[in-house]
C-alpha cells in the first residue's frame, strides 16, 4: 500500500464510515510541551467535503488537542481498520476550534448526534492523505459503545457541566489556552 490520495473519494468515505474510532494528535510548539494522542468514538467523526472533515469533541477531563489548535493548528487524524481488511489512514492538516458561542459551531452542530453535550467541533482542513498496510494492527469486535459519558453528562446537568468546564478546560497540561467560553 503506502498510497497518497488527494482528495476524500468516495472509497476513503466508506471506509471513515466504517471506523468505529479514530485517534486525534497533535502538539504544541514548545519542544518541551506534553505531545496529545486521544481516541475519539461515539459517532463523532464527519466528511465536509473532499478536503474538509469535523468531529464533535466531548467534554473531557483535559482539552490538549484545543489548546494545541489554537496555538499552532497542526493535527492528524488517523483510523485504522480493527475489523475486514488490514488498513491505516492518517490525514494531516491544519484545524480550528469551533466553540458554542461561534456561529460555525451552529452552523455544523445538526450534523452530529444531539446528545451528549458538546464543548467544541473541531474542523480540519486536509492538506495530505496517506494510507498504509495496517498489517500489525490486531483485529478486534466491536461490541457497542460505552454509555458512560452520556450517562455522566446527564448525571452533571448544565450548570455542574459548565463549572466542570471552567476547572478542567481552560487551558492545557503545559498552560496554553483551550476553552474561551468558560471564562466568560
Amino acid at each position: 500500500m503506502g498510497k497518497l490520495f488527494d482528495h476524500i473519494d468516495q472509497s476513503l468515505q466508506e471506509f471513515i464510515r466504517a471506523q468505529k474510532m479514530f485517534f486525534v494528535a497533535t502538539a504544541p510548539l514548545d519542544a518541551t510541551g506534553h505531545i496529545n494522542l486521544s481516541p475519539k468514538g461515539l459517532d463523532t467523526l464527519r466528511v465536509l467535503d473532499p478536503q474538509t472533515m469535523a468531529y464533535l469533541d466531548y467534554v473531557g477531563s483535559g482539552a490538549e488537542t484545543l489548546a494545541h489548535l489554537r496555538e499552532n493548528g497542526r493535527i492528524v487524524l488517523m483510523l485504522c481498520a480493527f475489523e475486514g481488511a488490514p488498513r491505516i489512514v492518517r490525514f494531516h492538516g491544519h484545524g480550528s476550534v469551533f466553540e458554542p458561542q461561534d456561529p460555525e459551531f451552529d452552523r455544523l452542530r445538526g450534523l452530529f448526534p444531539a446528545q451528549p453535550a458538546a464543548r467544541a467541533i473541531v474542523h480540519l482542513s486536509i492538506d495530505r492523505i496517506a494510507d498504509s498496510c495496517g498489517f500489525g494492527v490486531p483485529l478486534y469486535a466491536f461490541e457497542g459503545n460505552r454509555s458512560q459519558l452520556p450517562d455522566w453528562v446527564a448525571r452533571k446537568g448544565p450548570q455542574a457541566l459548565h463549572e466542570y468546564q471552567a476547572e478542567k478546560n481552560r487551558t492545557s497540561i503545559d498552560g496554553l489556552q483551550a476553552l474561551r467560553w468558560p471564562n466568560d
